[in-house]
């Protein structure tokens, strides 16, 4: 792989030196409310040189670790089942380096193409999974691959008792019955993931964060917001717990920096995504 022209701000480093590889995932034809989330890690990029390296949250610079950025994904927003193909190859290929994929979204279905590669090589794979919406209906509209089923579709691989939910605060009630029996779900906190994180210590755990999780006042630039939510100190504790276990692969989604003019979802998004690496880098480190 060769380094995308511009640069996640700290991470260009050489693809054969790093232990986590970015790579923007541009696709949202499955949204369902206000489009806009393939824009996200174009953003994203352009606007992290208003950030800096160090953070003084875990006292730890980006610049002093090994993170290679692969660019975007140039996906067909025709067809969804070739998106997510594409998706799967390009995480294929980082792990097959040993590598930690980072893919930022992107609409929340991009994760499916993602766990289909680290289900493959992680065949007892667990999900944390940190959002507003259950993400669990088995179809929307009549359509299988939607972001409002892609935790449904991950169930299909990974099986009972293997996702672990935070922060839920919308979905049909079918979504939360059938999620009763299948998944394990905390509404509207993180209530509970202290005693999760221990149970999984040492497991193959794949991490998807949907911005949306926080509270629309602190993050309006996404195409669903959900009042109710966490704040960002909540959410930056619960990434520092998380970060603790084996991440085999991780995703950041649902930005649509379009729709908060003011720039300010986007300065999130950063900063999350910032602590997000530090965090995971250093216990690999």
């Amino acid at each position: 792989m060769q380094k995308n022209i511009e640069t996640f701000l700290g991470c260009d480093s050489e693809f054969s030196d790093s232990k986590i590889v970015i790579f923007g995932a541009p696709f949202d034809s499955t949204t369902s409310y206000r489009p806009g989330t393939r824009f996200a890690s174009r953003y994203m990029r352009a606007e992290s040189y208003g950030l800096e390296t160090y953070s003084p949250y875990q006292d730890m610079d980006l610049e002093d670790m090994q993170i290679f950025d692969s660019g975007d994904l140039e996906l067909c927003f025709g067809d969804t089942e070739m998106a997510l193909s594409d998706i799967e190859a390009r995480t294929q290929e980082i792990l097959d380096a040993d590598k930690i994929p980072l893919m930022i979204g992107g609409e929340h279905l991009v994760t499916l193409g993602a766990v289909r590669a680290v289900f493959k090589k992680y065949p007892d794979l667990h999900v944390v999974h940190f959002d507003a919406h259950a993400d669990l209906r088995d179809e929307y509209l009549g359509a299988h691959l939607s972001h409002a089923s892609v935790m449904h579709r991950v169930w299909d691989m990974v099986g009972d008792g293997k996702i672990y939910q935070f922060g839920i605060r919308s979905g049909e009630r079918g979504e939360f019955q059938w999620g009763k029996d299948h998944v394990i779900t905390q509404k509207f906190n993180f209530d509970g993931l202290c005693d999760v994180v221990e149970k999984l210590k040492g497991k193959p755990v794949y991490f998807t964060i949907d911005l949306d999780v926080l509270d629309p006042s602190i993050f309006p630039g996404t195409g669903t917001p959900e009042a109710g939510g966490v704040t960002f100190t909540d959410l930056l504790e619960a990434i520092f717990k998380v970060s603790k276990l084996n991440i085999v692969g991780m995703d950041m989604n649902e930005l649509a920096p379009t729709l908060d003019t003011s720039g300010v979802s986007t300065a999130v998004a950063l900063k999350i995504m910032r602590e997000l690496m530090i965090a995971v880098y250093k216990e690999r480190n």
